[in-house]
């Protein structure tokens, strides 16, 4: 008897250490990261209309030392919509990453929403003091960095710009997504921008590329002599639309993006955001090495670009002053 119920005892203790163990390897296996440290890249619109982003970033890596594979990896995840963003940002977040890339403010806005303590860094962002990603330029404060387009400060200027190439224009169209946390910002900038110029601004928004063509049969009813366009990943993936669409309704525009005058539209005024995207590799690097974003400033491009497509210029028929094709940086036929 006594034999029965120590053997009783042996195989229950041991049916508990079988039960034990089971419950703790999940959360063993849970916790178990790749050898190498895990980029989140996070993407609004398809990656072939980001290869050269995704191109650059990789490029930055490597020439830190960082090899795809290796010593490195890179999750990605693209989203077609803000709903979808927000559920591909928490998607990395579970799979619990060194560091999520986030280019402009419409990717950080759904990073920052799904953590608070993962590293987020960007190459492109708009505005971050003024849509509040970061307390400041020198002391960002929290999870979040990297470079800065500063296109609130920029939107004067191309709208002065604009103003050259049609002088007679007595309103212009501001197109921007609302979605956007710099969307508003930019608008005010265009607002006050048009109140100096004495050009009058009429504000028409677009959250997605469906809403392009009611957009522009809008400012053609509204008579504008062309349009500024608030740059967001938006407009960038929908490049080839959009400056179809500009030129179809015979619209002179100006964009934040070199991209959207390569697809076809007139100008844009920005810096080289490639460039950008490349050196947003030495965040990445200097987070996967222990430094905190809140510490890192966020550095401004410093410098500016203007290109300007004489091909959809002679599709306008849109004679360009001299005086303004001499400024340009780039001209594309």
């Amino acid at each position: 008897m006594t034999a029965g119920i120590s053997g009783a005892v042996v195989r229950r203790r041991d049916f508990i250490m079988v039960l034990a163990g089971a419950a703790a390897w999940p959360r063993t296996a849970k916790a178990q990261k790749p050898a190498s440290p895990t980029i989140g890249f996070l993407g609004f619109g398809t990656a072939s209309a980001s290869a050269n982003r995704v191109d650059a970033l990789r490029a930055g890596l490597h020439e830190l030392g960082y090899v795809e594979g290796k010593n490195i990896n890179i999750e990605f995840r693209w989203a077609e919509t803000a709903d979808e963003l927000r559920e591909r940002a928490a998607e990395l977040v579970r799979m619990n990453v060194d560091v999520i890339f986030a280019t402009s403010s419409t990717e950080v806005g759904a990073a920052r929403e799904a953590t608070t303590m993962i590293p987020i860094i960007f190459a492109t962002h708009a505005d971050p003091v003024g849509t509040g990603h970061v307390t400041s330029l020198p002391r960002p404060g929290g999870n979040i960095t990297g470079l800065s387009v500063m296109q609130s400060d920029l939107t004067a200027k191309a709208l002065a710009i604009l103003k050259e190439a049609v002088p007679q224009a007595a309103r212009f169209g501001v197109l921007w997504n609302p979605t956007v946390p710099s969307g508003r910002p930019t608008l005010q900038s265009a607002e006050a921008a048009g109140a100096k110029l004495g050009i009058q601004i009429y504000s028409v928004p677009v959250r997605a590329g469906k809403d392009f063509d009611s957009a522009f049969a809008t400012m053609v009813r509204e008579r504008v002599g062309g349009f500024f366009v608030a740059a967001s990943t938006l407009t960038r993936v929908e490049r080839t639309p959009l400056a179809q669409l500009a030129i179809r309704h015979r619209l002179p525009s100006m964009f934040g993006t070199r991209e959207n005058v390569e697809a076809g539209g007139l100008m844009s005024y920005a810096p080289d955001q490639t460039e950008l995207t490349r050196r947003a590799a030495t965040y990445i690097d200097k987070v996967l090495k222990g430094e905190k974003p809140a510490g890192l400033p966020v550095e401004q491009a410093s410098k500016y670009r203007l290109a300007i497509n004489l091909g959809t210029a002679k599709l306008l028929g849109l004679h360009l002053p001299p005086t303004l094709l001499a400024l340009a940086d780039d001209l594309i036929d």
